[in-house]
């Protein structure tokens, strides 16, 4: 377990749950959407070019609807471009969990894993972190860190 502190992001959202593949198709639609709108080149006061998913808003587990956020951390958000969202992401406890292989299947086995293990989870703010220099799409290394109590 790890302690993360604050941090901000700026990025594209979706509204969405896992029933149904319901995610798995909006999640698809908001990388479609990153890549081919170049949201990256809009997004101010970058830390660093980690890319992160963030999932948020949780109706009330992974069984109801939550927010997926894709988007930069960024140093404020104090101009948050029109069409982007903003958020802060507040201090909190983390379990983290290693992806390996293919995208993005790898990333969809860990959060399988993660549903079947039930932790102690809390719901806030959980994260996929891809680094530029580990996204290769047959081989990446992608990190997941769950809010837990």
């Amino acid at each position: 377990m790890i302690t993360i502190p604050s941090f901000k992001i700026i990025g594209i959202s979706v509204r969405t749950k896992n029933a149904d593949n319901q995610a798995q198709i909006d999640i698809n639609s908001l990388w479609d959407k990153w890549y081919n709108e170049n949201i990256a080149t809009r997004i101010p006061n970058i830390v660093s070019e980690d890319l992160y998913n963030i999932y948020t808003e949780y109706e009330s587990n992974e069984n109801g609807y939550y927010t997926t956020i894709l988007g930069f951390q960024v140093t404020t958000l104090a101009s948050v471009p029109n069409g982007l969202i903003g958020i802060e992401i507040l201090e909190n406890k983390y379990k983290e969990f290693v992806s390996e292989g293919k995208l993005p299947d790898c990333v969809v086995s860990t959060w399988e894993t993660i549903w079947n293990l039930k932790f102690d989870r809390k719901y806030s703010a959980d994260f996929d972190v891809y680094n530029p220099n580990t996204m290769h799409p047959e081989h990446a290394e992608v990190k997941t860190y769950l809010s837990i109590n």
